[in-house]
């Protein structure tokens, strides 16, 4: 008379998934976001690696890695190098490419440049910083100090243009107004 347990069939019914709703308690509204990338062009593009310099504690410490890139304003023209974090697309580099700045190789490395940035407006340290890039080989390397050293050309020769083409404007609105008075 005794049956295993192995052998008896037992009839269980299936367990039922209570179907569940809930409102939300807040509606949400799409947003569009603006990154103000939008009124640039990308020049350049490659991963790196972006470390800032503690003076405090005199060591260098991981900013983030992600695509540095040299961006173009379609109208001032002027070009900035910026860089977003992998995932978080938190900014690490936000500056001006000037034609102060200098690209000197880090100590040790065919595939790292050290430079200062008078005014760099990333996220957590906004102002003065010495920032250094680490690429992924020596070619890498070359390249993106080819294409930094041209944006510097670039915004030396705008910014040299600026000053004759605000003379040029005021010229111009002072002509303006010599006519205004003639006919008054």
């Amino acid at each position: 008379m005794s049956e295993s347990l192995e052998n008896r069939e037992v009839d269980v019914a299936p367990e039922e998934e209570p179907e569940v709703h809930f409102e939300p308690v807040v509606k949400l509204e799409a947003v569009q976001v603006k990154t103000h990338e939008e009124d640039e062009e990308v020049l350049f593009k490659m991963r790196a690696k972006l470390f800032r310099f503690v003076k405090e504690t005199k060591e260098w410490k991981e900013r983030g890695t992600g695509d540095v890139r040299l961006m173009q304003h379609k109208e001032s023209k002027k070009i900035r190098l910026l860089m977003r974090r992998d995932q978080t697309l938190k900014i690490c580099a936000n500056h001006y490419v000037t034609s102060e700045m200098s690209l000197t190789p880090n100590v040790g490395s065919d595939r790292s440049w050290v430079w200062n940035v008078t005014s760099d407006s990333s996220d957590d340290c906004a102002g003065a910083q010495t920032l250094a890039i680490r690429l992924a080989n020596s070619e890498n390397a070359a390249l993106f100090k080819e294409e930094f050293e041209k944006a510097q050309q670039v915004n030396a020769s705008l910014k040299s243009a600026a000053p004759a083409a605000e003379e040029t404007k005021a010229e111009e609105e002072t002509k303006e107004e010599d006519k205004k008075e003639e006919s008054a």
